[in-house]
């Protein structure tokens, strides 16, 4: 309970992130030490101020942006047995407001962002409509067989791409798709 106090003043303190971040570059030790007490609700054992200062900034952003989404947490979580305490409360606090994170597999492995092999995905980029054709283990586009939808992405706009964003895939969404 003394937790959420804790957060939500220091909500209220963060109306203004850029401001709160540039005072951690002027502040000593000890100031450093009292604002991780403030932020955190525990006392810190480290004396770097750098270190200090990059955690503060963590949690300052965190605190008025949000956190970590389900999906970063539980793939933490995957990665092993030796979390910090802190980050496993995390989990479990995300947990019980998300009841789940979403899947990140089909039962046949796939991605399943993706809909299924011979779908076509349409984008319309610079006045041109992009046509790719899921396949079992490819995309096809323009006769061409590629292995990511980044990659074709970034072959028609020269920049790297997420290329489920560039596609406008979602995990339960398929408004880009068309049989």
């Amino acid at each position: 309970m003394a937790k959420r106090g804790i957060v939500r003043a220091a909500r209220k303190q963060l109306a203004d992130v850029p401001q709160q971040l540039a005072t951690l570059a002027h502040m000593r030790v000890p100031e450093l030490a009292k604002k991780y007490q403030e932020l955190y609700g525990e006392p810190t054992r480290s004396r770097n101020a750098n270190y200090l200062r990059k955690r503060l900034a963590f949690r300052i952003q965190e605190l008025a942006e949000g956190g970590l989404s389900a999906r970063a947490v539980a793939r933490i979580a995957e990665l092993g047995d030796t979390l910090p305490e802190s980050w496993r409360m995390r989990q479990s606090e995300v947990e019980k407001k998300n009841d789940a994170a979403p899947p990140s597999a089909a039962d046949d492995g796939r991605d399943v962002r993706l809909p299924p092999p011979g779908a076509v995905l349409t984008r319309l980029y610079k006045g041109s409509q992009l046509r790719v054709t899921v396949r079992e283990d490819s995309f096809e586009y323009e006769g061409k067989q590629h292995r990511s939808l980044s990659s074709i992405a970034k072959l028609v706009t020269g920049t790297a791409w997420n290329g489920f964003t560039f596609f406008g895939l979602k995990a339960s969404s398929s408004k880009a798709v068309k049989s």
